[in-house]
């Protein structure tokens, strides 16, 4: 039998572990940093350091913890796994220096646009079109050299690891660019080409199924591999791997819309979301039961190996989240998580459990294999373990009861019928649970360093081992497969069948959910009184994105009492005709401003915005003294009316000649009331542009009555 040698080669899942470490303990610091930010405002900096302040540095944290942690744990175990399993070295050495130097460059990228205020404003997918095309061309490159290595394998059968990993890299590349589709205005300013309702059905068919196709899918592959090489036992069941894999891939992508319950989406959307959203406990438990199995026997060994310790716990918070995701859909239980600290605790369970102890685990195991050497020190990987597991319980808890607190405090009302707690005395009754929930994460952070310096040690005290030799036989040409095989057999056999099948499977429902939102008028009735807003506007507009005010507010009232009671008429579908992006929010840390416009003076928002306590004491906002000193981007304004008005916002032809002149009519309008009240401001200046903002929201459905 001919037997041909090859090299297994080490040194990009070297670089990726160190990518991984070193940015999972950059995103978990900035994470830290909001959570200390939110129980103390005065941590804002807001003065001194306003690139800095809450709304700017939340999407850098999530977005550093999910594609720079998360995504380099990913490649990490692609590019050491998938060799191995296929017996051939990765196809091009090139292509993978590309992605690595690439996923590292859109990485810094992020972190420097985001901190500068350029953001799409919808969450998880915050980059503007220039990095949206360099992500692309970047997953391509990624793609291609993977595909490349499992088209010369030597291995016939595709083992369940890589099934995952070939799913989660073409759903990821539909989601990605399906929901970024924008109207580019400049370089780094962009709109949404979707608006309203039909945003807010994409950005949560990519948001949920961001976080199913890279922080999950993935990451079951790289269970599937670590997990058994830890205990040196083979999975627990073939035929559950494989109902596990393809009713997964299919159910999850529906689930998007149980995000959106109770709002204006139209009710099939969501009970279509509701629906697989509970079908999805069986898949997801199937895994789970899967992965716990394979250790079956093994249980003595899990007592005395930190590493199969975070594996166990890792794979029993992929069991919680995954339970807890289908019941968070039921909408008598949404009605009580969505917006409230709740949903917090439950993502955080699955990024710092599942994601975070997997990858732990994984580090654990790999290193001292790339080095030829033992762990520096099990002892010291005990105690990470155990501080992480405090850390999380420490975060998750107070989040959860600050969200069962906040809830009942929000819908009680008086014997006479009047709202029984104000907003603010809502937000003080949390704060401290904010503070032990930064503790718990300052906790899990000093494990991650404790993990830094045991990896760093183990390291030093070993020789690394650049490429490794291994050898085995072709692929037979004439290839006949056994009598006893099952039908699944053949499409191992098959990779770009394979490939084909997931991107079909995967697409049916976003196609049945996604379609009739754009086709059929019915589903979103427009309102006459709803009109685009004034260039003045619409400058507020972007000021209040840019700023990430949609982390903390919400602009979405739902059809409850306590809801409608507090903030006004619930929200209707027609209202958001011309917002690109929607701007719903997924959680309120302030109140709701769907409602905002009218109800307090100009002088009210210019002091609040300048100095939010002494408007509304006891307040965790942020002060924003910087809008009174920029000037408003008036040079921008003709490119972003006539961008809106290619994607159909019914501006008159020709008005981009007269819209900076509109503009500064309604400046000096609202710096001329300022000035009655004894407040002295230039018009040009941006706070006048986001008063102009937040005094709209709201006032195009008072018209209608």
């Amino acid at each position: 039998m001919n037997i041909e040698k090859f090299s297994y080669d080490n040194k990009m899942p070297r670089l990726f572990a160190m990518a991984c470490v070193f940015w999972g303990a950059v995103g978990m610091l900035l994470g830290v940093i909001a959570a200390f930010q939110l129980a103390f405002p005065v941590l804002n900096f807001s003065e001194y350091l306003p690139h800095l302040a809450f709304g700017r540095l939340r999407p850098v944290h999530t977005n550093a913890v999910i594609f720079a942690f998360v995504g380099n744990g990913i490649f990490t175990a692609i590019y050491y796994a998938i060799p191995r399993l296929l017996k051939t070295s990765m196809w091009n050495n090139t292509l993978s220096k590309i992605h690595f130097w690439g996923w590292q460059t859109i990485i810094v990228l992020a972190a420097v646009t985001l901190l500068m205020g350029y953001t799409t404003g919808k969450e998880y997918a915050e980059l503007e079109w220039p990095i949206d095309i360099l992500i692309t061309l970047i997953w391509v490159v990624f793609g291609v050299n993977m595909f490349g290595t499992i088209l010369t394998r030597r291995e016939r059968h595709l083992y369940v690891a890589i099934w995952f990993f070939i799913a989660s890299w073409v759903t990821v590349a539909m989601l990605h660019i399906v929901n970024s589709f924008e109207m580019p205005v400049s370089l780094f300013k962009s709109y949404s080409w979707y608006a309203g309702v039909q945003d807010a059905l994409v950005q949560w068919w990519y948001g949920h199924n961001a976080v199913a196709f890279f922080l999950t899918t993935p990451y079951l592959g790289l269970m599937y591999y670590f997990l058994p090489k830890a205990a040196n036992r083979p999975v627990y069941s073939y035929r559950l791997s494989i109902v596990h894999f393809w009713s997964l891939i299919f159910i999850y992508i529906w689930a998007g819309p149980h995000h959106l319950l109770y709002t204006a989406l139209p009710d099939w959307a969501q009970s279509l979301g509701t629906a697989f959203s509970i079908m999805l406990i069986l898949p997801s438990w199937g895994g789970m039961l899967n992965g716990l199995f394979t250790l079956r026997g093994a249980w003595d060994k899990v007592r005395e190996d930190p590493i199969l310790k975070f594996f166990v716990v890792a794979v029993t918070c992929y069991g919680m989240a995954t339970f807890e995701g289908p019941l968070l859909s039921l909408k008598n239980v949404n009605a009580i998580s969505h917006y409230s600290d709740w949903t917090v605790a439950h993502v955080h369970i699955g990024a710092l459990g599942w994601n975070g102890f997997l990858t732990f685990g994984m580090m654990y195991w790999l290193i001292p294999r790339l080095y030829n050497t033992q762990l520096y020190s099990k002892k010291l990987a005990s105690q990470h373990f155990w501080i992480g597991t405090l850390g999380i319980l420490l975060y998750a808890i107070p989040m959860y009861w600050s969200a069962f607190r906040s809830y009942f405090m929000m819908k009680a009302f008086t014997p006479e019928g009047q709202l029984q707690y104000q907003f603010m005395d809502i937000v003080q009754t949390i704060v401290p649970f904010y503070i032990i929930r930064a503790i718990g994460g300052t906790i899990f952070l000093i494990g991650v360093f404790m993990m830094i310096y045991n990896l760093v040690k183990t390291a030093k005290q070993g020789s690394f081992v650049e490429s490794e030799t291994g050898e085995a036989p072709p692929l037979e040409k004439n290839y006949v497969a056994p009598s006893n095989s099952i039908w699944h057999s053949f499409i191992e056999r098959k990779p770009v069948l394979l490939l084909v099948l997931s991107l079909i499977v995967v697409g049916i429902g976003g196609l049945i959910e996604i379609v009739p939102t754009f086709l059929v008028k019915e589903n979103i009735p427009t309102i006459a009184s709803v009109k685009p807003y004034t260039p003045l506007e619409l400058q507020g507009r972007d000021i209040y994105l840019r700023e990430g005010c949609y982390n903390c507010h919400s602009q979405m009232i739902r059809p409850f009492r306590y809801e409608v009671k507090r903030y006004g008429e619930y929200s209707k579908a027609g209202e958001f005709v011309f917002d690109h992006p929607f701007q719903w929010g997924s959680k309120r840390t302030g109140p709701d401003l769907a409602r905002v416009g009218g109800k307090y003076g100009d002088s009210w928002h210019f002091n609040h915005m300048l100095e939010p306590q002494s408007m509304a004491p006891g307040s965790i906002m942020p002060s924003y003294p910087f809008l009174f000193d920029k000037d408003i981007d008036k040079a921008s304004t003709n490119s972003k009316i006539h961008a809106m008005r290619k994607m159909g916002v019914p501006y008159p032809n020709g008005y981009e000649s007269i819209a900076v002149a509109d503009l500064e009519k309604q400046a000096k309008q609202i710096a001329t009331g300022l000035k009655e009240n004894k407040i002295e401001i230039s018009e040009d200046k941006e706070i006048v542009a986001l008063i102009a903002y937040l005094q709209r929201l709201g006032k195009d459905i008072k018209l209608k009555k």
